[in-house]
């Protein structure tokens, strides 16, 4: 039987049907070596690595704090920010260990502004090279001011580019469930915070922390760039991050107490840290101090199963739309989740230290 006509006139093309453009990335050697780590960038991290880690484990008495912006879009406006938490870093050093939430990756639930990795221009030309080459650069600034850096990872290649850097990493609640994820972070050389997901309960967190924990095999890049073969030992150092969810908040006593047994129960560290904003927060900035005041409460009162807590913070409170106009903007105000401002946080701070034995 002879073809129809239809069949000449199909595409038989069976690959790339929806891309419509490829650009080459550089490779993370060649911008290690443009933007090299240097021995105090070096010691900075690994310091605060073991710090996190004995405090995860028991044997620092101190609180972690990651403190800072829902997402850095203004490079000079996060190192502004970096130079006022500084001396509440050093104030309370003994009390707090605090470290700045440095976020360049966005999770969105459906479409929006992904980050400045991402689309560092904020106006949708997604230029990814210098997205990494700004972001690097950021590091190495605060790392050089003595200010360590936390982050959420979300895409598996940009660890490469830029994890020798980083003294503390998210999991998300959008991707603790991911298999991807979990390799990813089980060869990742910095404490793992995993939150629980978005309806509040911890089992998939735990599950993630223990996947992670073990040794896994998995596609990825290594320093040239090139597609390889990525083999882990597993990381041991990773913990929950309670952050609330659709079913409510997940900071009080019984809450923690619940989880910490689960935890207890499942051969997992069960210490958490917890998220005072998102769920926790029912998404209302302020109330994070709420949060805070409820879990400085509960170290007063000699809770064991409280290492760390995570507040939204920036310069100036709240948060606005991005505009096409950039010049629009206001200086040191979030454009993702609304943060309280540098003020509150310090008045926080201040608290939270005073019930630090």
């Amino acid at each position: 039987m002879a073809p129809s006509s239809n069949f000449h006139a199909l595409d038989r093309s069976t690959s790339d049907l929806h891309v419509v453009e490829t650009r080459p990335l550089m490779s993370p050697e060649l911008l290690h070596k443009d933007l090299p780590i240097d021995p105090e960038a070096s010691e900075l991290v690994s310091l605060t690595r073991k710090k996190i880690q004995d405090i995860l484990r028991g044997d620092d008495s101190r609180i972690l704090v990651i403190v800072g912006p829902c997402s850095v879009h203004d490079v000079d406006a996060a190192k502004d920010y970096a130079k006022r938490l500084q001396p509440f870093r050093l104030r309370y050093a003994d009390k707090l260990e605090i470290v700045m939430r440095v976020y360049f990756e966005k999770p969105r639930t459906t479409v929006g502004w992904k980050g400045l990795i991402n689309d560092p221009h904020l106006d949708g030309s997604y230029d990814i090279n210098t997205g990494l080459r700004r972001a690097r650069g950021l590091l190495l600034d605060l790392a050089k001011e003595g200010m360590p850096a936390a982050t959420e990872l979300l895409d598996p290649v940009v660890p490469q580019y830029i994890a020798d850097l980083i003294s503390w990493t998210a999991i998300g609640a959008r991707t603790t469930e991911s298999q991807t994820h979990r390799e990813m972070a089980s060869g990742l050389s910095m404490p793992v915070g995993y939150k629980n997901g978005t309806d509040g309960t911890a089992t998939i967190a735990i599950n993630a922390m223990q996947a992670a924990a073990r040794p896994h095999h998995f596609l990825g890049i290594n320093q040239d760039g090139q597609a390889s073969i990525v083999s882990t030992t597993g990381n041991p150092d990773g913990h929950l991050v309670l952050r609330g969810g659709k079913n409510g908040t997940n900071y009080h006593l019984a809450a923690i107490e619940s989880v910490a047994s689960e935890l207890t129960d499942s051969g997992m560290v069960n210490r958490v840290m917890v998220d005072c904003s998102h769920g926790n927060s029912n998404k209302d900035f302020r109330r994070q101090s709420e949060v805070l005041r409820e879990v400085a409460k509960q170290l007063n009162q000699g809770s064991k199963y409280l290492m760390g807590v995570m507040l939204e913070s920036h310069i100036v409170e709240g948060n606005q739309k991005l505009s096409s106009n950039l010049s629009e903007l206001v200086y040191g105000q979030s454009v993702t989740d609304a943060c309280i401002n540098i003020e509150t946080t310090e008045q926080l701070l201040s608290e939270l230290a005073d019930v630090i034995e």
